[in-house]
C-alpha cells in the first residue's frame, strides 16, 4: 500500500493535472479547457477512461474553438461522487460542472463508447444547450440484447477481472505487474484505487445507463457525425469465431445511431479499432470541426434574424437602465460593525432622487436578489460575508 501511495505521488508530481478542479456540491471535478471560440466542444470519455484519452485530439481542436475534456467523478483527478454511477447522473454532474466552471453554451458534445450514453442524455435533459454531437464508436442502448450470448459472457468475465484489479490496486500490484503501462502521464491520472473502483461502478451500472439512454429518442435537427470502428481491423479481445457476429451487430446499431438526426453523417474509420481518437485522431478532429462549422452557420442565421435584432435592442435598453440606476445612488463601503458573520451594507439615495420608487433598483450578488430592508430613508442589505454590491433595476421585459 505504501508503494502504491509513493508511486502515485511521484507520477502526479511529474505530471500534474491540466486545467482546474471545480466544486460541484461537496466534491470537486476536474476539467481542462483550452482554445477560444464558440461553440465549446465537450469531450466525454469511455467507460473508466480519464481525460487523457483525448490527448491526440484536444490540441488540434483548440486551434479552432474552445474545447474541454474532463474526468467524471471518481475518475482521474476528480473526487468520487455520492450519487449512483449512471449516465443520467453523469449528464447532470457534467451540467453542474460546466455551470460552476463558468463555461456557457452552446456546446458540441463528443462521446466515446459509453460516453455516447452520457452526451445523449445531456442533450435530452438540456436540449437548449446543445448545438451538435459527435458519437465516437458509441455504445448502443440495446447492444447487450443484440450481441451473441458469448460476447455478454466475456463482458461478465471482464467485470470480475476489473473487480479483482480494483481490490489489489491499493497494494500497487497492477503497477508491479505492468498493467498500468509505461506512460507516466496516464499512470498519474488512472492508476489509482478511486479510478479502478469507479470503472467497476460504471461497468456494473452499464445496463441501467443503457435503459436510461433508450428513453431519450431523437436528437432533433442538430448536426451529428457517427464514427464507427473498421470491422476489418483485428480485435484481439474477441475470439475469432465471435468477431464477425459482433461486428455485424455493431454495424447495424451504428447505422441506427446515425438516424438520431436528419442532419447526420456516418463514417467508418478505416484501420481503426474501438479507440478511434487514438488510432485515427485525424477523423475525430475532422468530424468535430465539421459539426462546429455547421453549428456556427446556424448561429449566424439566428443572429441575422429580426427576432435577434429585437433581443439586442432590448439588451441595450436594459443596459441603459442599469447605468441610470447606478448614477442615481451612492454606494457606501461596508460598515465595520459585524454581527456574527453578517456585514451590513448601506446604499443611500442621492438627494432629489427616488431610486426605490421611480427606478425600482434591486440589489444583487452573483445574480441573486438579496433581501432589502428600509431604514431611515436608506436601503440596507444583510447577506453573509458580502464582498460587493451591484445596483440593478427591476424592469418589465
Amino acid at each position: 500500500m505504501i508503494y502504491q501511495i509513493l508511486a502515485s505521488a511521484r507520477d502526479r508530481r511529474a505530471h500534474p493535472l491540466s486545467g482546474q478542479l471545480v466544486d460541484v456540491g461537496g466534491y470537486t471535478m476536474h476539467i481542462n479547457c483550452t482554445g477560444q471560440g464558440t461553440p465549446t466542444v465537450i469531450l466525454d470519455s469511455g467507460l473508466g477512461d480519464s481525460y487523457i484519452s483525448w490527448n491526440k485530439v484536444q490540441p488540434e481542436l483548440a486551434k479552432r474553438t474552445r474545447v474541454c475534456s474532463y474526468d467524471r467523478a471518481g475518475l482521474g483527478f476528480s473526487d468520487a461522487s455520492p450519487h449512483p454511477r449512471t449516465s443520467q447522473n453523469f449528464a447532470e454532474e457534467l451540467h453542474t460542472l460546466l455551470r460552476r466552471a463558468g463555461i456557457a453554451p452552446p456546446f458540441v458534445l463528443v462521446g466515446h463508447s459509453m460516453g455516447g450514453f452520457d452526451v445523449r442524455l445531456y442533450a435530452s435533459l438540456y436540449p437548449q444547450d446543445v448545438a451538435g454531437m459527435v458519437l465516437v464508436d458509441s455504445s448502443h442502448p440495446e447492444q447487450q440484447k443484440r450481441f451473441p450470448p458469448a460476447v455478454n459472457d466475456l463482458a461478465a468475465s471482464d467485470l470480475r477481472q476489473q473487480e479483482f484489479l480494483a481490490a489489489i490496486t491499493p497494494f500497487g500490484i497492477p503497477r508491479i505487474l505492468g498493467f498500468c503501462g509505461s506512460d507516466a502521464e496516464i499512470r498519474a491520472a488512472e492508476c489509482n484505487f478511486h479510478s479502478a473502483r469507479e470503472g467497476v461502478a460504471e461497468l456494473r451500472a452499464f445496463a441501467t445507463s443503457a435503459a436510461q439512454t433508450a428513453t431519450t429518442g431523437s436528437l432533433g435537427n442538430i448536426p451529428l457525425v457517427v464514427l464507427s470502428h473498421d470491422p476489418n481491423t483485428p480485435q484481439p479481445d474477441l475470439p475469432e469465431d465471435l468477431v464477425k457476429p459482433f461486428n455485424d451487430a455493431w454495424e447495424k446499431m451504428q447505422e441506427e445511431l446515425a438516424q438520431l438526426s436528419p442532419r447526420s453523417t456516418h463514417v467508418i474509420a478505416k484501420n481503426s479499432g474501438h479507440y478511434i481518437q487514438l488510432d485515427r485522431p485525424d477523423l475525430v478532429i475532422e468530424a468535430v470541426r465539421n459539426v462546429v462549422d455547421q453549428a456556427r452557420q446556424v448561429q449566424a442565421v439566428k443572429e441575422s434574424s429580426p427576432e435577434s435584432a429585437a433581443a439586442t435592442n432590448r439588451e441595450k435598453t436594459n443596459n441603459e437602465k442599469r447605468r441610470t440606476c447606478l448614477r442615481s445612488a451612492v454606494y457606501v463601503q461596508p460598515l465595520t460593525q459585524k454581527v456574527g458573520v453578517k456585514v451590513s451594507v448601506v446604499v443611500v439615495p442621492v438627494a432629489g432622487t427616488e431610486i426605490d420608487a421611480k427606478l425600482s433598483c434591486s440589489l444583487t450578488r452573483e445574480g441573486r436578489a438579496l433581501d432589502v430592508l428600509a431604514s431611515d430613508g436608506a436601503l440596507i442589505i444583510q447577506p453573509s460575508e458580502i464582498l460587493s454590491v451591484e445596483l440593478l433595476p427591476r424592469f418589465q421585459e
